[in-house]
């Protein structure tokens, strides 16, 4: 299969110019464990790089417990989304590619059940995390999936004792096109591979909007307009930041909102390249307007492409990071980091009162080729000036002989809507 996938992609990318691939494949006997990496994940990674392109791949699908106690896919709905046996499998759990793990569209209950005691929903409503979605982590503990998208439900009956889903039940799942159209035209259909070609078209949106941009560029901004909903969130309240991501990754992706800015909201980007444990600082600039008057949220979003070797105990031959300094002049930051260049992994942070502190926190994000992270402030921020800095790293690991690493980084700043805040940026902006 790796051999394969090397020729289909650099076929259709040198032949046609294809930048966006959807894989819907996946080998169940291969979980993904922690530090371990297959050759299929490992060609993606790799493909990914070398083309610069965007490989999106579903989270794979497994019945609730396995479809052993189907009762349970109601009463001990979404725990079990955690367990060993619902881990993603390869190649799904690769670096460089978009894993889709996959949501409600709704209860999945037609007209007729509404009434009827012997069939029970497991989802109450849209955009929770759909009965049969696989769970990460992935490669070398990495966070999987990325994101999540529409992907159907499943319904428990009763009377058959069996958890139904589409096209059984056509409400359960989401209308597409059917292959055999001659009978039929369109058909209900659900599961990851479903969602995943959902997210692929978003994605698209913006590569229609700009071009030229990078695989890199089109991640961060996709993780940059990604969000929980309030129904996911509800339902997943009793699992922790670490526990939610490993099911939804960062969320649904709002495609409007990853292509656009609005009055209220502002997007900064940059493609860029830095050499090995280098490090570089951006400049935020922050008017009067975001300083003051209620709830205001700055978003950082770092994509990035590191070489992969599964030989290696660490499979990232690069890593990089992201620290946002607030109220600290620009020289006082580039010593403090000069002073720490060349450490691997970890070093000191500037002072709480510079270094804000964006959840998820620098821990918990920093192993992922695809970061975000943010901050919302309530208070009045004026004592910090009208410019924060974002200083990005690039530590070394065993790919020494790697020159630069490219990366794309996005900013976005968002207050109350009816705050002319894109109006006052735009002179400096870029998009």
């Amino acid at each position: 299969m790796p051999n394969l996938m090397r020729t289909v992609f650099r076929g259709l990318n040198e032949r046609y110019g294809c930048r966006i691939f959807v894989l819907s494949l996946g080998d169940k006997k291969s979980w993904f464990e922690r530090g371990r990496v297959g050759p299929w994940a490992m060609t993606l990674d790799e493909l990914a790089r070398e083309l610069d392109v965007l490989v999106f791949v579903s989270a794979g699908n497994r019945s609730p417990r396995g479809g052993n106690v189907v009762e349970q896919g109601v009463t001990q709905y979404p725990q079990y989304l955690l367990e060993e046996a619902n881990r993603i499998f390869e190649p799904s759990g690769a670096a460089n590619v978009v894993t889709v793990g996959s949501l409600s569209h709704g209860s999945g209950l037609a007209a007729q059940h509404r009434d009827d005691a012997h069939v029970r929903a497991i989802t109450a409503g849209p955009n929770e995390p759909s009965p049969f979605t696989r769970a990460g982590p992935g490669a070398g503990g990495i966070t999987k999936p990325d994101f999540s998208d529409l992907g159907g439900t499943m319904l428990f009956s009763a009377v058959t004792r069996s958890l139904q889903s589409a096209p059984i039940v056509p409400e359960a799942g989401i209308t597409t096109l059917n292959h055999d159209f001659v009978r039929q035209l369109f058909t209900s259909a659900s599961g990851t591979s479903i969602a995943t070609p959902l997210l692929a078209r978003k994605a698209a949106l913006l590569l229609q909007r700009f071009p030229e941009a990078s695989a890199n560029l089109v991640r961060a901004l996709l993780a940059g307009a990604a969000s929980f909903p309030d129904e996911m969130t509800t339902r997943l309240q009793a699992m922790d930041a670490l526990e939610t991501a490993s099911v939804v990754g960062n969320g649904l992706v709002d495609p409007v909102k990853a292509v656009y800015s609005d009055d209220h909201r502002v997007i900064y980007f940059a493609e860029d390249q830095l050499d090995i444990d280098k490090f570089a600082i951006y400049r935020i600039p922050i008017p009067v307007e975001f300083q003051t008057g209620g709830k205001r949220t700055i978003r950082i979003s770092l994509a990035y492409d590191p070489p992969v070797r599964r030989t290696r105990a660490d499979y990232l031959g690069t890593k990089m990071d992201f620290r946002l300094i607030r109220g600290c002049p620009v020289d006082h930051i580039s010593n403090f980091f000069r002073s720490h260049a060349g450490q691997e992994s970890t070093h000191p942070d500037m002072p709480p009162r510079y270094d804000c502190d964006l959840k998820p926190s620098k821990t918990q994000r920093g192993g992922n080729t695809l970061q975000t992270g943010s901050i919302t402030f309530t208070k009045d921020t004026l004592d910090y000036g009208n410019e924060y800095h974002l200083v990005v790293r690039c530590m070394g690991g065993w790919a020494t002989d790697e020159l630069r690493q490219r990366f794309a980084i996005v900013v976005e700043l968002e207050h109350q809507i009816g705050v002319q805040l894109y109006a006052r940026l735009r002179p400096r902006l870029r998009t």
